[in-house]
């Protein structure tokens, strides 16, 4: 099992240049952990792409296989928790608020043990942070 960045689903959902290395991470472990609120990142992004010019086809494509993966996956829901966290990693980490929300949300689901989770992100800072931790990145 391993906490799912944002930055690391939606290559699942859209074609992207590391959509199969991403691919590969999920086939060989299919238990994902995710935020309770990464679907409206997931949103921001997609509807980022439809403005970019993502087809309609690929729109429906993406919110279906988010569907059926928001219906498998692990929520971590514990609000003011993943809040009191976030706000000493904002302390410490240079981050956004979403990322600092997305980070806490890894050290709950694992107690705070985070060698015992692999975190799975794309995106550099974060993934700079979440190192900083104790987790390890993948891919």
């Amino acid at each position: 099992m391993k906490f799912w960045d944002t930055s690391a689903i939606l290559p699942l959902l859209l074609e992207e240049k590391d959509s199969g290395a991403i691919l590969e991470l999920l086939h060989a472990d299919p238990a994902v952990i995710a935020w309770c609120l990464c679907e409206v990142e997931i949103e921001s992004g997609i509807s980022r792409r439809m403005r970019e010019g993502l087809s309609r086809e690929d729109e429906s494509g993406a919110r279906s296989r988010l569907r059926l993966l928001s219906e498998r996956w692990n929520e971590v829901v514990s609000i003011d928790l993943v809040r009191r966290r976030a706000k000493r990693l904002l302390r410490n980490h240079p981050l956004s608020a979403a990322d600092s929300l997305q980070l806490a949300a890894a050290l709950i689901s694992c107690e705070e043990k985070p060698e015992d989770l692999g975190f799975v992100c794309l995106d550099d800072r974060l993934s700079d942070a979440a190192r900083r931790e104790g987790f390890n990145i993948l891919p």
